[in-house]
C-alpha cells in the first residue's frame, strides 16, 4: 500500500492523515478505538481505484496530537470540519466507524455543504441507542471516567488492544503503539464521555439531507435503526459473517458495499 502522509494545523491542533488516487470524488475515512487511520490500510487501495481517498487519525489518537482531558465530540467533529476545508477538494463522501459516529453525524448535520454522503460502519449515535453499549462493553465507562486510562491502560496498551480487537502481528503492533504515548488515551476518553451525555445535544440537531449508507457486521442493523431516525434517504447493508473491525476483517466486502454505493 503506498500513501502520502500530510500534517494540517487546523481548529488549534495538528491532525496526521494519508491520501491515495487523485481521481473521482473525494472520501474522508474516520477511525474508532482502537484504532487509528492504520485500520484502513487494507481498504485504502481498493477505494482509491476510482476516487481520492483521505483516512485521519482524530486529535488525540495515532500521529495526530494529543487531546486536553476535557476533550469531547463536538471538539473533533470542528476539527474533522476544518480538515475538510483544507483538503480544498470540496464535499467528502464522509465515512465514520465505532466511536466516531457521533462526530461525523455531527459535521453532516451541521456543516451540511462540506459532506456529499456519510456512511456509518458498525456505530449509533447517543440519545439513539448508543450509550446503551456502555452496559455490556466493560471498557467504555473504564475510559470515561477520569483517571482510569491513566491507572490501568498506560503500559498494558497491547494487551488492551488484544483484548478488544483480533487485530495481530503487524496490525497488532502498529495500533497499539499509538496509544503508547503520554496522554495517548486522552481522545478515546473524551469521546466515549461524549457518548454517556450528549443523547439530548445528538437528538436535536438538524436531519440528515445527504443520502446515508449504515453498513452492519456482527450488530446486524443497529447502525441503520438508528440513522433511519436521523435522516430520509439510508441504504443499509450488512455484511455477512463479519464482527465489527469491518475494515481489517472484511476490506474487500466493505469496499465493494461503499464503492456500490459511492459511485
Amino acid at each position: 500500500m503506498v500513501v502520502d502522509h500530510h500534517r494540517a494545523s487546523v481548529n488549534g491542533t495538528e491532525l496526521h492523515y494519508v491520501s491515495a488516487g487523485s481521481d473521482g470524488t473525494p472520501v474522508l475515512l474516520v477511525h474508532g478505538f482502537p484504532e487509528s487511520w492504520w485500520t484502513f490500510r487494507s481498504l485504502i487501495p481498493l477505494l482509491s481505484e476510482r476516487h481520492r481517498v483521505f483516512a485521519v487519525d482524530l486529535r488525540g489518537f495515532g500521529d495526530s496530537a494529543t487531546a486536553e482531558p476535557d476533550h469531547d465530540s463536538a471538539t473533533a467533529a470542528a476539527d474533522l470540519a476544518a480538515l475538510i476545508e483544507h483538503l480544498d477538494v470540496g464535499p467528502v463522501h464522509l465515512t465514520g466507524q465505532d466511536i466516531s459516529g457521533p462526530t461525523t453525524f455531527r459535521v453532516a448535520a451541521t456543516r451540511p455543504e462540506l459532506v456529499r454522503s456519510l456512511t456509518a460502519i458498525e456505530t449509533g449515535l447517543p440519545g439513539f441507542g448508543l450509550e446503551q453499549l456502555a452496559d455490556v462493553a466493560w471498557h467504555i465507562r473504564a475510559l470515561a471516567a477520569p483517571g482510569v486510562a491513566h491507572l490501568f491502560f498506560e503500559g498494558r496498551e497491547r494487551v488492551l488492544v488484544a483484548n478488544l480487537t483480533p487485530f495481530k502481528g503487524e496490525d497488532l503492533t502498529a495500533i497499539a503503539g499509538s496509544y503508547a504515548r503520554p496522554d495517548g488515551f486522552n481522545g478515546a476518553a473524551g469521546l466515549y464521555r461524549s457518548m454517556l451525555a450528549e443523547g439530548d445535544e445528538i437528538r436535536s440537531l438538524p436531519k440528515l439531507t445527504q443520502p446515508v449508507l449504515t453498513i452492519g457486521g456482527g450488530s446486524g442493523d443497529f447502525t441503520a435503526a438508528a440513522f433511519r431516525q436521523v435522516a430520509a434517504d439510508v441504504t443499509e447493508v450488512v455484511l455477512d459473517s463479519t464482527a465489527h473491525y469491518l475494515a481489517l476483517e472484511a476490506p474487500d466486502q466493505l469496499a465493494a458495499a461503499l464503492l456500490g454505493f459511492l459511485d
